[in-house]
Parts: structure tokens; sequence; C-alpha cells
């Protein structure tokens, strides 16, 4: 499916307009149960969802929802076991990352047909009717909102470091993250990502540095049809990034994946943190550090003063083994309408799917600020979708992780890893011709 923007997505105004609405299967008797598993859990969205469900079983009261929430680290791999027995699993969550692979295996419903006259597309942002449709038309699940990267800093430490804003750029943040750390005393300048997914903040940067380079329909191509990788700027965003970790970064974060990066900015012993905007309700939440202490600012940009904003969706589908496939789909409408559309997103932190939210205060303040801001200049951060639907990203993903970790480790260089990464693209977009 083609990965859409979060940024974009809250600004756009227009939406492809279709009508009418989908039923269940007539001469259904008796209750529907439908087993519902989530992807990304944790104990306030699992506690919102359950309160969701309610809603739609009190409206819906031959459906009953069984809501099934692994640990998020087992979370993709226990519902791959439930798609590949074929049973066990009628809504699921899916993801930029999981929809390539999993209709690839032919486990996913396409809902191009059942929700082909379903009134809830005339409320939806262009963009999220796109992001709901791949390549060839096939609707595999209806997102729920956008993420995409901002940067979280702490408004005390950097006034105290003697800065007056947050950095704009990568070499600012480097500069900033460096003068903050100090280890002695248990403050360090910024949350590294060296874990899981490691790879995602390694090429937000690398985009960075490229910037009008890049090619909007292929985050990792550029215009010219060749790698990111192989660009020499690509090599000056590594060596600032691998600086980053060495100068300006807790030691610990070498295997530091999402919980522990949010854990630190949360507990105020980071400075900076380049995360989703479902961290802004996490870091909200906060005991350690008060509202006046943090505050998120746009994207850091390259040596251009540009940057490329990464960004992914993630929604609600249904499997292709569901025995009840209509009444499923009609916990996908419901879950994609109206007040518990809105609420999931505003207590998730996530850009809207909903044209409405764009006249929302909720979005137009505080932390969501720098969110607006990039809309406002999309000329500055400039909007890509990565490859992240095809049938090797959960290899990438791996091979790119243990790469940067290398990296980090001093077991590879900045140069040799870059070769390897385009290395790797190039030979898979052949294999694809």
């Amino acid at each position: 499916m083609r990965r859409r923007t979060a940024v974009l997505a809250l600004g756009s105004a227009a939406a492809t307009v279709l009508t009418g609405c989908s039923t269940m299967s007539p001469g259904a008797s008796g209750t529907v149960t439908l087993n519902m598993v989530e992807s990304l859990t944790n104990p306030t969205r699992t506690a919102l969802l359950k309160d969701l469900i309610a809603d739609f079983e009190q409206r819906n009261p031959k459906i009953k929802v069984n809501l099934i929430s692994p640990p998020t680290e087992q979370a993709d791999q226990k519902i791959q076991q439930m798609l590949q027995s074929g049973s066990g699993v009628d809504v699921l969550e899916v993801r930029d990352i999981t929809v390539g692979p999993w209709s690839n295996n032919g486990w996913l419903h396409d809902m191009k047909q059942d929700l082909a006259a379903w009134q809830g597309w005339q409320a939806m942002t262009e963009n999220a009717v796109k992001a709901a449709k791949d390549a060839r038309g096939h609707t595999y699940f209806v997102p729920y909102g956008f993420y995409g990267l901002s940067l979280f800093y702490r408004t005390d430490l950097i006034k105290k470091a003697g800065f007056s804003k947050p950095p704009a750029t990568w070499e600012e943040l480097l500069q900033q993250a460096s003068a903050i750390n100090d280890p002695a005393k248990r403050r360090y300048g910024y949350a590294f990502r060296g874990g899981a997914n490691a790879d995602s903040n390694a090429t937000a940067t690398i985009e960075a540095y490229l910037a009008d380079q890049v090619d909007p329909a292929n985050g990792f191509k550029l215009k010219d049809g060749r790698t990111i990788f192989s660009a020499p700027e690509a090599l000056d965003a590594m060596e600032n990034y691998l600086k980053l970790f060495k100068q300006g970064s807790p030691k610990s974060s070498v295997s530091w994946g999402y919980p522990e990066m949010v854990e630190a900015f949360s507990n105020g012993s980071t400075a900076f943190l380049l995360q989703d905007p479902e961290v802004i309700a996490t870091v909200s939440q906060s005991k350690s550090i008060t509202k006046s202490q943090w505050d998120t600012a746009p994207l850091v940009a390259g040596p251009s003063g540009k940057t490329v904003q990464p960004l992914a969706t993630a929604g609600w589908g249904v499997a292709k083994g569901s025995k009840q496939k209509a009444a499923a789909v009609k916990l996908v409408e419901f879950l994609s309408e109206g007040e518990a559309s809105t609420t999931f997103t505003k207590k998730n932190s996530l850009v809207p799917i909903l044209k409405s939210a764009t006249s929302d205060s909720f979005y137009r303040t505080g932390p969501w600020s720098s969110y607006v801001t990039m809309t406002e200049h999309p000329d500055k951060y400039l909007v890509v979708t990565q490859p992240r639907d095809v049938t090797w990203w959960t290899e990438w993903q791996q091979q790119s992780d243990a790469d940067v970790q290398k990296l980090i480790l001093g077991k590879t260089t900045p140069k040799k890893l870059l070769a390897g990464w385009d290395a790797y693209w190039t030979r898979k977009w052949r294999q694809e011709q």
C-alpha cells in the first residue's frame, strides 16, 4: 500500500467521495463473536479500545468483540501465526510494514467491495482515502491515523546550556546534545535509537541531508534512480549521526528501542527525542517533568535547511480466514468514523484521518503546533513515501538494525554501512524487474 503523510493528512481539504453504507449479511441471526487483535499494545490504549468496543456492542447488540492484546514485542509474530492458521482472528491491526507480506501471502481480506458504498469516505482526508488503497486498488486496511517524526525537547535544559531555541538542523542537534550531555550527572543529550527499528532514524537523517534529491514516490531512491545510500551527502549524514551517539547520547542507548527512548525522555534524563506524535500523550502523563519543561519542534533539517518527513500509518483490517467478514467490516467502519475515530486519534496522539480535525484547536496548540508548522511549509518539510510495503521490509529492518549496532559499536564504518545498504536495495529492485 502507499504510505501517506501525516502532515498532508492533517492539512488536506479534499477527499474522494463515495456514498452509501455496507451492511451485514442478510438473514444473519443469533450473536456473532469477533476476535480482534491489536499490535501496538499498551495498557492505556487497550483500555481505550475496550471502551470503543463497548460502545460498538451497545449499538450492535448481536455482535460481541473479544479483544486480544499481545505484548507489543511479540504482537506481529502472534498475529502472523493466527493468520497462517486461518482461524482465531477476524479484525486485526495492520501496519504499513506488515500489509505487504501479509497481503502477499493471501492472509488479508480485500475490503474494496465491502466499502465501495460506505459513506465514511466522505469525512476522510484525501490522503487517508489514498492510504486505504494499495498500488493495485486493494483495500486491506482503513487507516486509523498517521505517525510522523517531530523533535521533543527540554526547554529548561536548552536554556541552561545557553541556547535560545531548539535545534533546527541535524548539525545543531549534535551541537546542543553534546553541550547538554553530562554522564557524571546522569543527564544526556539525545535519546539515541540503537536497538529495534534503529534504521528509521538513520534513514531520516540521510533523507534530510539529501532533501530535494529524494524521489517523492520512493524515499529510498534519488530522482536519478540510484539509492539514497549511494550519495556523498549520505556519508556526511551518517558521520554526523555517529558523532551524535558518541558525543551526545548515553552509552546504554546502543540497545534502545521505542520504550527505552520514550522512557528516557519522559523521566527527564535526556534532552532530545525524535519520535512520533503518539509520544505526546505519554510525556504529558509523566510525573518527572512538568508541562513547562518540554515541547516539540519540527523535524530537524539537513544542510540545505530542508528535510524529508518519513511518515507512517496503520489501521484496521479483516482476516481472509474470518467467517464473519460482514460483522468484521462493520467494526472497521465504526472505528473509522466520527466520535470513535476522533477519540482514538486524540488519546493516542495520532494525526487524524478526518477532515474535521483541521479546525480543531486540539491540533493547533501546544506540542501539536510543530505539525501545523510543517503542514504550512511544505517547501521546507518535504513529503515522501518510503517503500515500507515491499515484501522484504522485515528482512531489511533486521539487517539494517544489526548494521546500525555494528556502526555505533565500532565494528563497521559509515562508508561500509552505506555501501552495503546501497548494494542491498539495488539488488532487490533489480530482482523486481
